[in-house]
C-alpha cells in the first residue's frame, strides 16, 4: 500500500518563492540572464565587527556543543539593551526574551503553542503567507481581515468588532507592514491592545522591518498592558543584514515565553553559540551603521520608483521596509499574469501581489535587495520591450505592458 501523507501536509502548498526560484534557476541554466527583484534577502553584509566576532568565537575549541534552549544570556541581554535603546521597552532578559532560529520559526512555535484545532486566527490580507500556513499546520482556521490602501493598510477595528469573534484565539499584525510598507502608530497599537483584551485574543506583532527606511522604531510592547496579551517577534535578518544567519527573538511576559519554550525545546537543540555572540555584537552597532545601510536602500527606492513609473503604477514614496509596493493600472490583466509575462518577455521578475492575499491582486512588489545599477538595468529592459515594433511579440505579451 502506498504511504499517504498526513492531512496537514495537504493543507498547505509549496511556498510560492520556492517554486518560482526553481523556475528562475532553470531559465538561467538555459542561458537567460534573469534579474530577480522578488526576494527580500539583503545583499549588503553585516557590520565588520559582527563577522569578525563570529570568526573569533568559532575558532575557540569549546563552543561547538549543544546550547541552552533559552539562548545565551549574552544574547538575551543584548536584545534587552536593544529594545530599551530603540523602542523604549524594558524587558527582563532572563524571562521575557527568547532567541529563535529566525522569527519565521517563532510564527510556527507560537501557532503550535496557542492554536488548537478549530480555533480561528485573524490573519492580515494582504500579509505574510506564513501566518496562514502556520495556522493550517497547527489545525487552526484562517480568518482573513482586510487591509487596503484607502485605510492606509491598518486594521478596521470597528469592522472586526462587528464580526463573529467567538472562536478567535489569535491575531497576527505586522508593522511596519509587509508588503505595503505602511507604518502603524501608537494610537492604533493602543486600540488593538484594547480590542485583544476585550475579546481575550492573543495579539502577535511581527516586527522585523523597523530599521529599514524608518526612523520611528515602534514596539507593540510599548503600549501599557500589551505584555499581558501580546507577543512580539523581531529578527536580525532585515535590520542587520543577517538573513542566512537565522537569528530572531520573541518577547512577552514570562508565562507566554515559557509556553513557547515547551514547544521549541522539542523542535530544536539551540543555536550555535558563536552565532549568538556575533548577533549580540551586531545589536550593539552604532546609529551610523544603520544610517549607512539606509542610504543604500533610499537610493534603490528611487530606482524602483522609476520602474513603477515606466509601468504606470502608483505607489506611496514614503513606504518603510525593503520593498516597494505599487498598484497596477486597471488596464492591465491579473498581477500573476503580468509578473509571468514580464519574466518571459524582459527576464525581469517582480513579485505579484496575489501571493499576499485577495487584497494584493492589483499590486506588485519590487525588492530593494538588488543594486541600483541592477534596478536601472531592469527598467531599461522593460523600456526596450515596450519600444519594440514587433506586433507578434506584443500580442504574446497580452498587451499587459
Amino acid at each position: 500500500m502506498k504511504v499517504k501523507p498526513a492531512e496537514r501536509a495537504g493543507s498547505v502548498q509549496e511556498y510560492y518563492f520556492s517554486s518560482k526560484l526553481r523556475q528562475i534557476d532553470e531559465m538561467r541554466k538555459a542561458g537567460i540572464d534573469v534579474i530577480n527583484l522578488g526576494i527580500g534577502s539583503p545583499d549588503q553584509p553585516p557590520s565588520e565587527n559582527t563577522v569578525r566576532r563570529l570568526a573569533n568565537e568559532a575558532a575557540k575549541p569549546n563552543v561547538h556543543g549543544y546550547q541552552s534552549y533559552s539562548g545565551s544570556p549574552v544574547l538575551r541581554k543584548a536584545f534587552a539593551d536593544w529594545y530599551r535603546k530603540y523602542f523604549n521597552v524594558v524587558l527582563d532578559p532572563a524571562t521575557e526574551i527568547m532567541p529563535l532560529i529566525g522569527s519565521k520559526e517563532g510564527i510556527m512555535h507560537i501557532s503550535m503553542a496557542f492554536v488548537d484545532p478549530g480555533d480561528e486566527i485573524l490573519v492580515p490580507d494582504p500579509g505574510y503567507p506564513t501566518y496562514s500556513s502556520a495556522t493550517r499546520l497547527a489545525g487552526g482556521i484562517v480568518k482573513p481581515y482586510d487591509l487596503n490602501e484607502t485605510g492606509k493598510w491598518l486594521p478596521d477595528i470597528a469592522k472586526l468588532e462587528d464580526s463573529d469573534l467567538s472562536r478567535v484565539r489569535l491575531m497576527w499584525i505586522n508593522y511596519p507592514h509587509m508588503p505595503s510598507g505602511a507604518k502603524a502608530n501608537i494610537r492604533i497599537f493602543e486600540k488593538l491592545v484594547g480590542f485583544a483584551m476585550k475579546h481575550n485574543i492573543l495579539l502577535c506583532n511581527d516586527n522585523p522591518y523597523s530599521f529599514i527606511l524608518n526612523n520611528d522604531h515602534l514596539s507593540l510592547l510599548s503600549v501599557d498592558g500589551a505584555r499581558e496579551i501580546s507577543i512580539e517577534l523581531n529578527s536580525l535578518s532585515k535590520s542587520h543584514n543577517m538573513a542566512g544567519w537565522r537569528i530572531g527573538m520573541a518577547a512577552s511576559n514570562g508565562e507566554f515565553i515559557s509556553t513557547v519554550l515547551r514547544v521549541k525545546s522539542n523542535m530544536d537543540s539551540g543555536i550555535f553559540l558563536p552565532l549568538q555572540l556575533a548577533a549580540a555584537e551586531a545589536l550593539g552597532n552604532d546609529g551610523e551603521w544603520y544610517l549607512k545601510v539606509n542610504r543604500v536602500y533610499s537610493e534603490r527606492r528611487i530606482a524602483a520608483g522609476e520602474i513603477f513609473s515606466v509601468l504606470g503604477c502608483t505607489w506611496d514614496p514614503g513606504q518603510s521596509g525593503m520593498f516597494l509596493w505599487g498598484r497596477l493600472p486597471e488596464s492591465y490583466g491579473s498581477c500573476e499574469e503580468f509578473s509571468d509575462n514580464l519574466l518571459h518577455s524582459s527576464a525581469v521578475f517582480i513579485t505579484p501581489g496575489f501571493i499576499f492575499g485577495n487584497n494584493g491582486k492589483r499590486y506588485i512588489r519590487i525588492s530593494l535587495c538588488s543594486s541600483a545599477e541592477l534596478l536601472i538595468e531592469a527598467k531599461q529592459r522593460i523600456e526596450e520591450f515596450r519600444n519594440k515594433k514587433d506586433n507578434n511579440t506584443i500580442n504574446r505579451f497580452n498587451s499587459t505592458l
